[in-house]
């Protein structure tokens, strides 16, 4: 049996360095001091003796968490709960990694918080190959760690078994440059084993006609749909099919990547309502789908927002609307507002008539034509026409 003054001696070392002292007594009470051996005021005393090593370990983490990482005092500890740091040495180099790699202070504090675990990983080993591998894909240190703080799962997966596999299979697809687009916007890719929906829903795809140009967008640009479960995926193609929809054209692209979202059946129902306000039935709603997928995955005020600009105020049927539906995807503040301002005030000034005047013509040339036709043409008469168009002049005081 171990005497109680040795135990005391323990328990005294213990306390004075509890970092490095702590797994050897673990240790040495987990294999030498079986229950049976101690006396009732022994085993108090162990109780005792395991419990602040245990406080002392839980309080150095909390303190490494609030000091070192920049988390709050009440994220700290909740986050303390997940591990278990023994010293500060190797959290330390894993901190100086991801600032060496452009981490800000609010990124690793956001890091640490989402995947405190990753401070106990095998800096050298694991983390620093995995951080150069995806800075060697031409990704910014900005874009690598706003990417890796919204997805630090992508550092827990293996190099060699996954993230180069998914690379290589990228590549066989695509060009560089939007391998880095994928990484930035849908680099969950790089979590899933591409070969077990990935692949065969390309082969989908395939199967039914889409050439390569349409999978090779798809893949680029709306990772996420391929990504869906492969049953799942097949009924999404044959309704877009049964829609209307030619594989062989970007919009189909674009209805598979909406129709694969979660929300898409919630947000169809609710669109189909808000566009009713403005006289569509539901069949001009899938229509106005057919012609540019996008305008139905807008928001309620977006669409109230535009149709009543369009409709009250520059006096656009909603009929009219309808067979060019691309115009609800322009951006009210720069493109929309402003086009209309100064198309409001050639009006009011009998400059223009509505007779000549047609969404596309307002709405489809690029800036730079658009302010040749309607802005410099009538400087002359309207001084003032360029400040409206930036916003800088109300129409009231033209």
């Amino acid at each position: 049996m171990v005497p109680l003054s040795k135990l005391k001696s323990l328990r005294l070392v213990c306390l004075l360095s509890p970092s490095t002292f702590a797994s050897r007594a673990e240790i040495l009470i987990a294999r030498d001091l079986k229950p049976s051996h101690f006396s009732v005021q022994n085993r108090i005393l162990c109780r005792q003796f395991t419990s602040e090593i245990s406080e002392d370990q839980h309080n150095f983490t909390v303190n490494y968490l609030i000091t070192s990482c920049g988390l709050s005092p009440e994220d700290a500890i909740s986050t303390s709960k997940w591990i278990k740091l023994q010293s500060p040495e190797n959290a330390d180099t894993v901190l100086g990694l991801l600032r060496n790699h452009g981490f800000s202070t609010i990124q690793i504090s956001k890091f640490c918080k989402t995947r405190p675990q990753l401070l106990l990983a095998r800096p050298e080993q694991t983390l620093l190959p995995k951080l150069e591998f995806f800075s060697s894909l031409g990704v910014s240190r900005e874009d690598l760690a706003k990417t890796l703080v919204l997805n630090p799962n992508l550092l827990q997966r293996s190099l060699e078994k996954q993230l180069v596999p998914t690379y290589n299979f990228l590549r066989s697809l695509l060009p560089e440059k939007n391998i880095v687009s994928v990484f930035k916007y849908n680099s969950s890719i790089f979590l899933q084993a591409h070969t077990k929906k990935v692949v065969p829903n390309i082969a989908i795809l395939r199967e039914l006609g889409m050439p390569e140009s349409c999978i090779s967008l798809l893949l680029a640009h709306c990772t996420h749909a391929l990504i869906h479960d492969t049953e799942k995926f097949r009924q999404v193609v044959k309704e877009v099919k049964e829609m209307g929809f030619n594989l062989e054209k970007s919009t189909s692209v674009l209805a598979i990547s909406i129709m694969c979202r979660s929300y898409y059946k919630r947000i169809l129902k609710r669109n189909c309502e808000v566009y009713s306000r403005w006289g569509w039935s539901e069949a001009d709603v899938l229509s106005a789908f057919r012609r540019r997928p996008e305008c139905i995955a807008l928001s309620e005020k977006k669409i109230m927002q535009t149709m009543d600009l369009l409709v009250n105020k520059m006096g656009w049927s909603s009929e009219i609307i309808l067979k060019s539906p691309y115009v609800l995807n322009y951006s009210l503040q720069k493109r929309i507002n402003p086009r209309c301002s100064v198309v409001r005030v050639l009006l009011s000034k009998g400059l223009i008539n509505t007779e000549k005047l047609s969404l596309h013509s307002v709405f489809g040339p690029v800036e730079k034509e658009f302010l040749e036709r309607f802005v410099d043409s009538y400087l002359g008469e309207v001084p003032q026409l360029l400040c409206v168009y930036q916003g800088k002049v109300d129409i009231q005081d033209v």
